[in-house]
């Protein structure tokens, strides 16, 4: 059986109570509201932070002001003068290298190489330039790939092969300042390049032509072409490999030489005699070898070039 006792409904007093803690509780529970607004810092000294700011930038005008008259910056080398600085002092340095004999020894010997590189590649084009019409020669009008057509393309090489030995012999040994004299040589030479100039031009003459053809300038000028150059350059060549290895590297480029090299510059200012004496004792001493060049006699003796010269061909005439 259910209990239906009704609950007792509180008093005035109790309500009142009940209202005093529930208001003292949220009171409690809330924060405190600011009494008045946040006032400015205090700064010890009374200077704020705009005074702070002016007083320095006074201060910094003040050093400025002091160091504007110094000239210490304006002596100092900015990064471009430093740079010209630089290039200057190293074209310097290259200059007085280049006047080093050994620098200049060098920059001969390589020019040297370059020219010698040049001529051989030149002849050796003009001579297989010629080839084709040598070959026209040899084979006499010989039916392609039949024997004689073929071996008519050898006729120019093994020319051209005793004519590079001949040259390259030549050559070297002008750069050894011992250059050949021989007339010999000379008309081995002019017999291997009159062979190749008139096996290229004789098939283009007007005599030789077939009936029908008509005589051409262009034709004779197109086939001379390759032994011209030949000729040139197998006449050239020992005379420029001579005037290098003759070269005087201990001499200077930079100034004048002076008037003791000039005294014995020419041959009849010397006592070529004596000097061949003085080199013939220093060939018994073993100071020189047996066949000095001219640029090692110069050096040995102090003298000029055409003196040395003329001392290196009197010990050769004696020893022939």
């Amino acid at each position: 059986m259910t209990n239906t006792t009704p609950t007792p409904e509180p008093s005035p007093d109790e309500v009142a109570r009940g209202l005093a803690e529930l208001e003292r509780h949220l009171t409690e529970q809330a924060p405190p509201a600011p009494a008045h607004p946040a006032a400015p810092p205090v700064v010890a000294g009374g200077e704020t932070k705009r005074v702070r700011q002016l007083r320095a930038e006074v201060t910094e005008a003040h050093l400025l002001a002091d160091l504007q008259d110094d000239d210490a910056p304006l002596m100092l080398d900015t990064p471009k003068v430093r740079k010209r600085r630089k290039a200057a002092r190293e074209a310097s340095r290259l200059h007085e290298l280049a006047q080093d004999p050994a620098m200049r020894a060098w920059q001969a010997a390589r020019m040297l190489r370059l020219l010698v590189s040049v001529a051989m590649i030149s002849l050796t084009l003009a001579l297989a330039w010629s080839t084709a019409g040598v070959q026209h020669f040899a084979s006499e009008g010989a039916a392609a790939w039949s024997p004689s057509w073929v071996f008519a393309w050898l006729v120019e090489p093994f020319m051209s092969m005793a004519l590079l030995f001949v040259v390259g012999a030549r050559a070297y040994l002008a750069t050894r300042g011992q250059p050949i004299v021989s007339r010999t040589l000379v008309r081995i030479e002019g017999v291997f390049l009159a062979l190749t100039f008139g096996m290229n031009v004789w098939p283009y003459l007007p005599w030789s032509l077939p009936e029908g053809k008509a005589f051409t300038v262009s034709g004779i000028v197109l086939h001379i072409l390759g032994p011209s150059i030949a000729v040139a350059i197998v006449i050239a060549l020992p005379i420029v490999l001579g005037a290098f290895a003759g070269l005087d590297h201990e001499r200077s480029t930079a100034a004048p030489t002076g008037p003791t090299y000039w005294t014995n510059a020419a041959p009849g200012g010397a006592d070529i005699a004596a000097l061949a004496d003085r080199v013939r004792d220093l060939i018994d001493a073993g100071k020189l070898p047996e066949a000095p060049s001219a640029t090692r006699i110069q050096r040995t003796l102090r003298c000029g070039m055409d003196t040395a010269r003329a001392v290196r061909d009197a010990l050769v005439k004696e020893a022939t």
